[in-house]
């Protein structure tokens, strides 16, 4: 959500309930302004990879701009022509707008939902405000803005007919899914068979040569927490995303790293049970559902046939997985 709301009386800030007709038409001013200037950045942001839906934000700027003109018209009929400097940041118990705009590659749907959100709090505002002001003109132009926030959805969706059109906004919702994979889904495919499998031989081969069951849950936590550090810095340094498109290094990192630990740690914490063959046969189970976890994702997002994969994860999975027991057993 973007909304936001400070405590009142902190600090030196104005409560919206105290506020004149003046400060609360300059607030209005100085919040469609940086509205608009939150949508020219949206804009500039999808200009690239999402053309068409960035058309769409330059329209909700451009209305934006329409409405700071519109409050600056009256304000300068009543009050004259300085406008007090009052922005949202000044008042406590009204909404503010997180610098979610400030975030690489931000998500389309994300995009779209915070405009959304921005356009919900910002028509209460101008029902509130309405509500507050007794005169005629003022009180028409604010129910008017009210008015025209909540059709903005209705404008929105006029803005994507004239622009995202079927070929338009399949295209660009291709982009998006691609953008999701190269940035989460990959990395995080990579990491989770890299620690399910890497880590199969190392616990196991300990399980069987010491029949610890405590040494065995140790080795596989050392194992998972090294192999996910690894994977996250690899994934993070070797490829900052500007040539390949892959997206933020930080969300790849984390998104490898994270699945990578969770791969191995999966067979490591049977081993915290202290009956050896209960551990031991939970872990197998844990394994068969990790390998065929990592098949179903494979074939559903990366859209790998589906017996290829098995026989890849599977039969790689089940060689590891020999090697360590026969290796722990000898």
């Amino acid at each position: 959500m973007l909304s936001r709301y400070s405590l009142p009386g902190f600090g030196s800030k104005r409560r919206f309930d105290d506020l004149s007709e003046r400060e609360i038409l300059a607030l209005a001013i100085s919040s469609e302004e940086e509205d608009g200037q939150i949508y020219a950045a949206y804009a500039a942001r999808l200009r690239d990879p999402y053309p068409a839906t960035a058309k769409v934000f330059e329209d909700m700027a451009m209305v934006e701009d329409m409405h700071r003109r519109s409050l600056i018209e009256i304000y300068k009929k009543r009050f004259g022509d300085v406008i007090l400097p009052l922005r949202r940041e000044h008042v406590a118990g009204y909404y503010t707008r997180s610098p979610v705009w400030l975030v690489e590659n931000l998500g389309l749907e994300r995009v779209r939902e915070e405009a959304a959100d921005m356009e919900r709090s910002a028509h209460k505002f101008y029902v509130d405000a309405a509500k507050r002001t007794t005169d005629a003109d003022t009180r028409k132009l604010l129910g008017d803005l009210a008015i025209a926030e909540a059709g903005h959805e209705r404008a929105v969706e006029r803005s994507i007919e004239r622009h995202l059109d079927g070929a338009a906004r399949g295209e660009e919702d291709a982009a998006a899914h691609r953008q999701f994979l190269l940035t989460w889904v990959q990395p995080g495919l990579a990491g989770l068979m890299d620690g399910s499998v890497s880590t199969l031989a190392p616990i196991f081969a300990t399980a069987f040569a010491t029949g610890n069951t405590w040494t065995t849950f140790l080795v596989g936590l050392s194992a998972s927490i090294g192999a996910g550090i690894s994977m996250g810095f690899t994934e993070a340094v070797h490829d900052d995303g500007k040539l390949s498109g892959r997206g933020a290094p930080w969300k790849r990192g984390l998104a490898s790293g994270v699945m990578t630990a969770l791969g191995g740690l999966g067979h490591a914490l049977p081993y915290l049970i202290p009956s050896f063959w209960t551990a031991t046969a939970i872990a197998l189970v844990i394994v068969f559902v990790e390998l065929w976890a990592i098949v179903w994702i494979q074939n559903k997002y990366m859209e790998t046939p589906f017996l290829r994969a098995t026989f890849q994860v599977v039969l790689g999975g089940a060689l590891v997985l020999a090697a360590g027991i026969l290796i722990g057993g000898s």
